[in-house]
């Protein structure tokens, strides 16, 4: 009744499958027209005056309800590609299965999708039931009914300041719910990432999962595995990158989507250090990230799965290996593991590598050791990962504050600083032990049950986050 009610106040129609939509003016949607930018107006009107329909669509009009200015505008048209190119001077075609149109408007990417049709029966499929090609043209009403979810099936048009809803989005938006359209195994099977992004939406917009929409996810996760490595590492980067990664990790798990993306993700986070490391790493993402910071995928990644290297960097020391040897095959080892199961492009495998393997320079303070690690142009990289270590219990918090300290000296000073880190002890005192090379004795293991402690504040306040590209 109250659902009726709302739904009566609002002009939304209680329709299933709706082939006309809600109009909602101004006075409905309250959508602030200064949050849309001037080349999406530019290009809807463009679109227009040519005879074309042309709308904000998706998550550009979600953000929009929600008062938030999107990060991106994309538009829907029922102009083709070859339509919308000759409208515009910078303007390329680009996809083959689904031909899109990017527009360039100075350094503003625009992406137009020409309204797809509905999907065919006969559409290829594979032995799971994941849609392998079905893309056509169609109107609106079929547009809306392919797009995921209610609150993603919306149209703004910024001339008349109307909002089309055809699955009572706005109804969802303002009931913080996120609910799939169409019958949820149906479309999980048709494209399992859509599973993910459930999660990632989610957490990101603090919204519930309606229950209908999240009853089938545990059960259907599997059907992930069929999906190209490709594409579900770059759902996880879009996950990891939307400033609530932290959420994001915790809703995979607790909708039980995690086994087989980030393999032993749940032993790591059931080690009180291992969940300090990866808390505080993903924090300091999301924190960098709301700030508009740049993020280092690789930096996150190797935060990551930085216990996995170290499990098998203390299994190769135990058995004999040197330890720098023993860093470079433990890093081999997971590199390969995870470059099949995520498709880990070189570039970020590469950086990585270069963070992990740089750890054990920290540890030397000798000499013109500590000058030459500063010259690195990975330094910055390493050194935040070092204080991610110290913060979390990992490594003695002098250390970090050792480097801080140096990092941040005049010549002099560091000349001070080394000479102090290798001073001989006064009389009567014990004799330092040198620092190791490599992790501590036992932490790898001995640690997991430990208590963590407190973080020395000076590591813990210089610790910038994975800021290096």
């Amino acid at each position: 009744m109250i659902k009726k009610f709302i739904r009566k106040i609002l002009g939304v129609k209680d329709q299933r499958n709706p082939t006309e939509p809600v109009v909602l003016g101004f006075e409905q949607h309250r959508i602030d027209p200064k949050l849309v930018s001037p080349n999406a107006i530019r290009l809807t009107q463009t679109l227009q005056e040519a005879g074309f329909k042309a709308f904000v669509v998706g998550g550009a009009v979600r953000d929009l309800l929600l008062g938030v200015k999107p990060k991106d505008f994309d538009i829907a048209t029922d102009a083709t590609p070859e339509q919308v190119k000759k409208l515009f001077r910078r303007a390329f075609i680009i996809g083959r299965r689904f031909q899109i149109v990017h527009v360039m408007f100075g350094q503003e990417l625009l992406e137009v999708t020409t309204f797809r049709g509905a999907g065919s029966a006969n559409a290829p499929k594979d032995e799971h039931g994941r849609v392998l090609r079905d893309n056509n043209f169609g109107p609106q009403h079929e547009d809306a009914a392919r797009r995921d979810f209610t609150i993603n099936a919306m149209y703004y048009d910024p001339a008349t300041q109307t909002v089309l809803d055809y699955h009572g989005g706005i109804e969802d938006i303002r009931d913080k719910t996120l609910r799939i359209i169409g019958v949820p195994e149906a479309r999980y099977r048709e494209d399992p990432v859509r599973m993910l992004r459930v999660v990632r939406f989610a957490a990101k917009l603090g919204f519930t999962i309606e229950p209908t929409t999240r009853a089938p996810i545990p059960v259907m996760a599997p059907l992930i595995d069929n999906v190209p490595a490709a594409r579900v590492f770059d759902e996880m980067l879009k996950l990891l990158l939307s400033g609530h990664a932290l959420a994001c990790l915790k809703e995979l798990r607790s909708a039980g989507l995690h086994h087989g993306l980030l393999p032993l993700l749940d032993v790591v986070l059931e080690q009180p250090i291992g969940m300090k490391f990866v808390t505080l790493a993903l924090e300091s993402t999301d924190a960098r990230v709301k700030a508009g910071k740049g993020v280092s995928p690789g930096f996150l990644f190797a935060s990551l799965l930085w216990h996995q290297v170290l499990e098998k960097w203390t299994a190769y020391r135990a058995a004999g290996e040197a330890p720098i040897p023993a860093l470079h095959l433990a890093a081999d080892d997971v590199l390969e593991t995870q470059t099949e199961n995520l498709a880990l492009q070189r570039r970020i495998a590469t950086d990585m590598r270069d963070i992990w393997a740089m750890q054990p320079r920290f540890e030397r303070r000798a000499g013109r050791a500590p000058y030459k690690l500063l010259e690195n142009p990975r330094f910055r990289a390493g050194y935040d990962f070092l204080l991610l270590r110290c913060a979390s219990g990992e490594l003695d918090a002098e250390l970090g504050e050792w480097w801080s300290a140096f990092y941040e000296a005049e010549s002099g000073e560091r000349e001070r600083l080394v000479t102090q880190a290798n001073a001989r002890p006064a009389a009567g005192e014990k004799k330092k032990r040198a620092p190791r090379r490599g992790p501590r004795k036992n932490a790898g293991e001995g640690n997991a049950g430990a208590d963590t402690g407190t973080a020395a504040p000076a590591a813990a306040a210089a610790a910038p986050g994975p800021a290096q590209e």
